[in-house]
């Protein structure tokens, strides 16, 4: 039997449907939904949450010409499987394929990129201004969940809406969670809203009354301030209607025709703008997506095989809960990512030692700056992209003040399959900027909790980036032992070439050292585990014996890690060849972290080919010969 998602190219498609169709189409996306992120891994609940709303949006508003601009963007794929892409849906987060969060180069349908959270009022309301200044008459609306709404970028585009006045529609996606359920005043004030039986059954009582009488002027006029005090009496709607705004709702997020007939009103009201609040259930329609969003929210990729070893993430949360344990000053701030951060035992052990500050990066940092400033030794848990977004607070806040303030960043370099808004390739680049800040990547996990250890006991603000994914299997120091600061260490000694690897180039150095022996050449292994303060000493020692000089890391290469090693040495004035191996100045697309480091050689068989090719082509062309004069010949 032929699926109604088979029939559906276009938006325009939607047009005809019966509610019995819509509801079946419904259904058929979310089982397509499940199979496909159930392969290629992505964001599950979020989307199934949205399935109604998506088809509403779409069947009131006339995309691309009416801009929908989502917020984040990782709810998006209903929305593209009902713009024309739904022929390469099998592709989602593959490498080459469709991207799991919005893209302008992708679609016409998605008119502004995201990945990040809070951006989609303020970029709204520039299309908005754009099409008032054109002269222009299209509409424009922005999705945003209750998770995002508390941001502070939210705030500062909802309070400029209001003040200009302009005509747009905001829908506030409200299912209680962002990645871990909300937090806030805010959440709390729509809470009472979703949990408040008074107002739901206020509500449908005083339509079924109205429904059954004439409608009048001074009729209406009581039904609206019947509406009004129902509102008032639950919440605040008073918020919204300082701001500029005008509200509707709550509407029920899973009932097709009430979201239509509510953005239809929105659409069509033009005085000012509007702010519909849509009620959904994060993960409908998917019992077991029902039952733990959270663990639902992203899910990886199905994999044969099983992981033996603990992720850097579990190390990372294992270590501050010791850490915790043992001082009494140690606390940990994470801006709405306790679970991915692994802080869950902390949560239940210490629940007054954790900080969830909701999507609030800057004040996450500032909110550490100030704990510090009183004594306390914060750690900021937050991943290297998220970071990016609180970089004036790193420096104003902390490093300006040299408060001991510890950043431990997850996901940092290649992520994967998130793609460019979410890799996290400028880290080193951008803290190695800031004046104070120390700044670290262990090679392993026992190195790990050991910098993170060293990091909260410095007296200094410090950086410990770590990567996505297991660790390397070693063995965990029972205690925790201090690193020095600015001090790196030799792992393997040779002549011919040295290789300076940060982080998790580490491990494919040593592998690279051990395929060039294979060719004679000598290799020795640096394990720099600071790329500020660099440890001067041991990088000049080595370059005035060896002429040959590599660096790796998993940054880009324009200001990273190997820019402050090349600057190191012509300072010295020495006249070492050198070769930086990272990631190029660009954005890098997603796909799997084994894909994308082999694509630029930071992997140990890219290191050891670029090393031969660039410093011994005698090596390569004796492996020529040795292919051609082998078995077969």
């Amino acid at each position: 039997m032929a699926r109604l998602l088979d029939s559906i190219d276009s938006p325009a498609d939607l047009s005809g449907l019966t509610a019995v169709e819509l509801k079946q189409l419904a259904q058929e996306i979310r089982e397509e939904l499940v199979a496909v992120v159930s392969a290629n891994g992505g964001h599950l609940a979020s989307n199934l949450g949205v399935v109604e709303l998506t088809l509403a949006l779409h069947r009131v508003f006339k995309s691309p010409r009416d801009k929908i601009i989502w917020d984040v963007g990782h709810q998006t794929y209903t929305h593209k499987l009902l713009t024309g892409r739904k022929s390469r849906f099998s592709t989602l987060r593959q490498n080459g394929g469709l991207s799991g969060f919005t893209c302008r180069e992708e679609s016409e349908h998605d008119p502004f990129g995201a990945g990040h959270a809070s951006t989609s009022i303020s970029a709204a309301l520039g299309m908005a201004v754009a099409r008032d200044l054109s002269g222009d008459d299209y509409h424009v609306v922005a999705v945003i969940g209750d998770g995002a709404i508390s941001g502070g970028m939210a705030f500062e585009a909802l309070n400029h809406v209001g003040h200009l006045g302009t005509r747009l529609i905001v829908v506030l996606n409200d299912n209680g969670m962002s990645i871990a359920p909300t937090v806030g005043s805010l959440a709390k004030l729509f809470a009472r809203v979703r949990f408040d039986e008074r107002y739901r059954k206020a509500k449908a009582q005083g339509r079924a009354l109205m429904n059954h009488l004439p409608f009048n002027r001074q009729l209406s006029w009581a039904t609206r301030q019947f509406k009004s005090g129902m509102k008032n009496l639950v919440m605040e709607t008073l918020l919204w209607e300082e701001l500029g705004f005008a509200y509707l709702g709550p509407v029920d997020g899973h009932d097709v025709q009430q979201v239509e007939r509510a953005l239809a009103r929105a659409r069509d009201f033009r005085s000012k703008p509007v702010l519909v609040h849509v009620m959904t259930t994060k993960g409908k329609g998917y019992s077991p997506a029902e039952g733990n969003a959270v663990y639902f929210h992203g899910i990886s990729a199905k994999s044969s095989g099983k992981k033996t070893e603990p992720t850097y993430s579990e190390v990372f949360g294992q270590t501050v809960l010791r850490l915790i344990r043992q001082d009494p000053r140690v606390v940990v701030i994470t801006p709405a990512m306790p679970d991915s951060n692994c802080l869950n035992a902390i949560q239940t052990e210490f629940p007054k030692r954790i900080f969830d500050v909701g999507i609030c990066e800057q004040h996450a940092v500032t909110f550490a700056a100030g704990m510090a400033a009183q004594g306390y030794r914060p750690v900021v848990a937050i991943y290297s992209t998220f970071l990016q977004r609180a970089f004036d607070q790193i420096i104003h806040d902390v490093a300006v003040q040299n408060l001991p303030v510890t950043f431990a960043i997850d996901r940092a370099g290649i992520v994967g399959d998130d793609g460019k808004t979410h890799q996290g390739t400028l880290d080193l680049s951008y803290l190695s900027l800031v004046p104070n800040l120390i700044v670290s990547a262990p090679k392993d996990e026992n190195e790990l909790q050991n910098l993170i250890f060293t990091a909260v006991n410095c007296g200094h603000p410090m950086a410990v980036r770590y990567p996505r994914g297991t660790g390397l299997g070693v063995k965990l120091d029972d205690e925790f032992q201090a690193i020095d600061i600015g001090r790196g260490e030799i792992l393997q000694q040779g002549g011919d070439v040295a290789i300076f690897a940060i982080g998790a180039t580490v491990a494919p150095a040593l592998g690279a050292a051990q395929l060039l022996a294979a060719n004679s050449i000598s290799a020795a292994v640096v394990n720099a585990r600071f790329v500020k303060p660099l440890d001067s000493k041991l990088i000049l020692e080595l370059a005035s014996r060896i002429k040959n000089i590599v660096t790796v890391e998993e940054n880009t290469l324009s200001g990273g890690f190997g820019s402050a090693v090349a600057s190191l040495l012509k300072q010295s004035g020495t006249e070492n060849r050198i070769k930086r191996l990272g990631l190029p100045d660009a954005y890098i697309e997603h796909g799997t972290q084994a894909i994308l480091r082999a694509r630029y050689a930071i992997d140990a068989q890219g290191i050891a080919r670029e090393i031969r090719s660039l410093f011994f082509p005698a090596a390569i062309q004796s492996m020529n010969n040795t292919k051609r004069d082998g078995p077969g010949h």
